[in-house]
């Protein structure tokens, strides 16, 4: 749960940054992708601290693999847009829908918990 508040952190940070000191740097396009990668930081990473309390109620290994699987998911879906719009080298931009697997594979698995657990 820590991580999640240090991620929803992160997303505000770097959500701020975009709006305010690279307006002039980045294209409109690369500033709406941008957007979508905080979006979806931000909605994961809440996400994930709902798992997380959700943890300390009905603890299950499945819990703590939907939790990894949302942790990586942030990192590769968002993170892989943040570096590409870093100007990092194109082959990298494959972590990204990766990353967006992992999200949907992650939010599956904890509604089939719930399911699971009658809740």
């Amino acid at each position: 749960m820590a991580l999640a508040a240090l991620l929803v952190a992160i997303g505000v940070v770097i959500g701020a940054l975009g709006s305010h000191a690279l307006t002039n740097v980045l294209s409109p396009r690369q500033l709406a992708s941008l957007g979508t990668a905080v979006d979806y930081q931000l909605f994961n990473a809440l996400g994930l601290l709902v798992v997380g309390l959700t943890m300390r109620t009905q603890p299950a290994v499945r819990l703590r693999l939907v939790a990894w699987a949302l942790m990586l998911g942030i990192v590769f879906f968002s993170g892989g847009i943040y570096v590409m719009l870093a100007g990092a080298p194109g082959f990298l931009g494959y972590v990204t829908p990766l990353g967006g697997v992992l999200l949907i594979g992650a939010w599956l698995c904890f509604a089939m918990e719930l399911w699971r657990s009658g809740r």
